[in-house]
């Protein structure tokens, strides 16, 4: 489609420059001219995600994408702020200009798979399967945040790295810069077709920095609440501190995608713990020392009341590994942390059940596509199964001074930088052929300044 002269003057705020795997956009402007910007520019991108995830939907749930978006629709359009739902159909209008017809209802749905798939459908599956989950997919994600005498210059430092299914994390690569009309500018790591970041690494121009690991095996969800993308982006573009931050994500929170919270203020040196669950939440306060993530829910009451087997003392599970691995890893590098030992703990590969350094699951960065799971304990773990395609699918980090600048530093593919070849990884394992033509390679990457 030839764009309008009004469609050209929008893109025409708007970078997109593709480096070392990702896709770095710089976006300004009212809500539809961000959402028309996005849309525009990443038109090829989502639509081969949403080939890919409209495939996976089905041989993972037996359910068609579409019924997740119905769901989506029904359950929150009418809980989205006008101010988002007008970048939503910035983003449909973007595709749709670019070659790809899409809809606001189309974008309301991308953006609530992640929550509907994994903390609505355990609770109604029963109602469609004889064998409904009891809880999210899988783990997500290694994360931390430290300041004081933690860190080097003794300012805050922040750093994670998504885990997921490979055919997923391959759309991982977007970085994106949005300056608002309202509120403040910030950069994310995101997906094409997001409002929010879904893999949560901010920072913003009020001197914060923000990412999250979820909270393994949580049970809850409130279909009258405000669904986490909309909470988390509100609370990104809008918050000043650290305590309003919290305020804000926690208005209206259902449940969806429950997550232990990171986060960090470069103007007075705090970082931050909030775990939040459903019906219980738990934020700690520092301006010394770190704090981690790593699924394992630390607050005893989300973890015992809300969650199923969280793996918090097994070092069979991922979950417990880590946990084990940062608390002895943090405090040999305390006073040490920057942004160049911040990657280095990303691409952690030492394995505390096994007791030495072998790319196992069990690593902060997890390599799951190569751990036959001889190990695994865990019942409610669908990963656990040998040779999973999945894990690390990235890694990001800033200090005081990105975060200052509205900087940050990423690396696409595992944080460790080791390739992953999906032709020969299936030659290896034809268990999971089924996958061809919608897992791709992710070669090797350098870290990249995103400045």
């Amino acid at each position: 489609m030839v764009l309008t002269d009004a469609q050209n003057k929008i893109v025409a705020k708007a970078t997109k420059k593709d480096v070392n795997g990702w896709h770095y956009l710089t976006v300004q402007g009212d809500p539809y001219e961000i959402g028309f910007q996005h849309g525009y520019l990443l038109t090829d991108e989502f639509r081969d995600a949403i080939r890919v995830y409209t495939h996976m939907t089905l041989e993972l749930y037996g359910m068609d994408y579409s019924f997740f978006v119905e769901q989506a629709v029904k359950m929150h359009k009418d809980k989205i702020p006008e101010e988002y739902l007008e970048e939503m159909q910035g983003m449909a209008d973007g595709f749709t200009a670019n070659g790809f017809e899409t809809s606001v209802d189309d974008i309301i749905g991308w953006n609530d798979w992640m929550e509907l798939t994994g903390y609505w459908w355990p609770q109604v599956a029963a109602n469609y399967s004889n064998n409904p989950p009891q809880g999210p997919r899988g783990s997500h994600c290694s994360g931390f945040v430290a300041t004081g005498s933690a860190t080097k210059d003794g300012k805050p430092v922040i750093a994670h790295e998504s885990f997921d299914d490979f055919w997923s994390g391959q759309y991982f690569n977007v970085c994106e810069e949005i300056h608002p009309t309202n509120g403040h500018a910030f950069k994310m790591q995101t997906v094409p077709g997001y409002l929010d970041s879904m893999t949560d690494f901010y920072v913003t121009d009020a001197g914060l920095g923000i990412t999250e690991t979820t909270i393994a095996g949580f049970v809850g969800y409130d279909v009258n609440g405000i669904p986490e993308f909309i909470r988390a982006r509100k609370a990104t573009q809008y918050a000043n501190n650290i305590d309003q931050w919290v305020k804000l994500v926690n208005e209206g929170n259902n449940g969806g995608y429950a997550n232990i919270w990171l986060l960090c203020n470069i103007n007075t040196g705090e970082i931050a713990r909030y775990e939040q669950g459903l019906k219980h939440q738990e934020l700690l306060e520092s301006t010394d020392g770190f704090y981690y993530g790593c699924n394992a829910c630390h607050n005893p009451r989300i973890r015992n009341l809300e969650c199923v087997d969280n793996g918090y003392n097994d070092t069979r599970q991922q979950t417990g590994a880590r946990r084990a691995r940062f608390e002895e890893l943090l405090p040999e590098v305390s006073g040490t942390i920057d942004d160049g030992v911040a990657k280095k703990i990303l691409a952690d590969k030492y394995d505390p059940y096994l007791g030495y350094q072998c790319a196992s699951s069990r690593n902060i960065c997890a390599h799951y596509d190569v751990d036959p799971q001889y190990y695994a304990d865990d019942p409610h773990g669908v990963w656990n199964v040998p040779f999973f395609p999945g894990g690390s699918c990235d890694g990001k980090c800033a200090d005081a001074t990105d975060i200052q600048n509205l900087n940050m530093w990423g690396i696409f593919g595992r944080a460790d930088g080791e390739p992953f070849d999906a032709k020969d990884f299936m030659k290896q394992h034809p268990e999971w052929n089924w996958q061809k033509g919608y897992l791709y390679d992710r070669p090797s990457q350098p870290w990249t300044l995103f400045d």
